[in-house]
């Protein structure tokens, strides 16, 4: 399954279908992708569908849903990284099977469905998302949401993507690397902050956080980090889906950056 395809597709879903359920077919299939997602942390995330009826899950922002997937992982090193790789996997698995999806992390009572998830010391489940059939029509909440965060518009590749430098913009590259490159800038992010910086040295491609504050907390650790996950997996699938191999390595260049700008990690591309 080529997951890329879905990329420039797949919108947040708010509203579903309440009286359509999902194909026995299709969620038999999903439920077997997400047994075994993996990331190229290598740090284990596991996913779960629980019941929304059954286990008292809802979010005042969401309408109509089936049920809900719940995320967990270690809180260790790189475990938003991690997560947010894993689980952009899981929602474009989703769209591919006609199922709707959005990633929530606080509009939700958490302590509620961190009960269901069973979550243990050491654990985090930094995001849940609802699943279901998207209804034809948004709600007028999610288009107030969607308009209030400009859901539909993203940053300039300009200032997004560097050569070298922070200050030089990135130069040419392969029509797959390209690609890949217009698939993380479309990627979603919480409330739309876009926070990744990819500044490339020959094939080598570093991806930096731009922070903004209010995005840290215990129960989901930097929920940016989780974006940066997202944006990994967007290119690294991409140019895999394109015939092109890379690898993730951990390997800080040293480029000078400001304060508010933090090293992730670094993908190696053969071009």
């Amino acid at each position: 399954m080529k997951l890329s395809q879905y990329m420039l597709e797949r919108k947040s879903v708010r509203t579903f279908n309440a009286n359509q359920k999902i194909d026995s077919d299709k969620l038999s299939t999903f439920k077997e992708f997400i047994k075994d997602i993996k990331n190229p942390y290598d740090i284990p995330v596991k996913f779960e569908i629980l019941d929304k009826d059954a286990n008292g899950l809802s979010s005042p922002v969401i309408a109509g849903e089936e049920a809900y997937v719940i995320a967990t992982v270690p809180k260790i090193e790189h475990a938003e990284e991690a997560y947010g790789y894993s689980f952009e996997l899981m929602m474009l698995c989703a769209k591919a099977l006609g199922i709707g999806t959005v990633m929530i992390g606080g509009t939700m009572k958490r302590e509620i469905f961190e009960q269901a998830a069973g979550l243990k010391d050491g654990e985090m489940m930094p995001c849940v998302t609802p699943i279901g059939i998207p209804a034809d029509k948004r709600s007028i909440k999610e288009n107030l949401m969607r308009t209030g965060i400009k859901a539909d518009s993203r940053k300039d590749a300009s200032k997004l993507f560097f050569q070298d430098e922070f200050d030089k913009a990135m130069g040419e590259t392969s029509d797959e690397v390209r690609l890949a490159l217009e698939h993380v800038r479309w990627a979603p992010s919480a409330v739309n902050k876009q926070p990744w910086r990819i500044v490339r040295q020959g094939s080598v491609y570093h991806f930096y956080e731009k922070k903004d504050k209010g995005y840290i907390n215990p129960s989901t650790g930097d929920l940016q980090k989780i974006d940066l996950g997202i944006a990994i997996c967007h290119f690294m699938t991409s140019l895999k889906d394109h015939g092109v191999d890379s690898k993730l390595v951990l390997d800080d260049p040293s480029i000078a950056c400001s304060e508010d700008t933090e090293y992730i990690a670094s993908v190696v591309v053969e071009e």
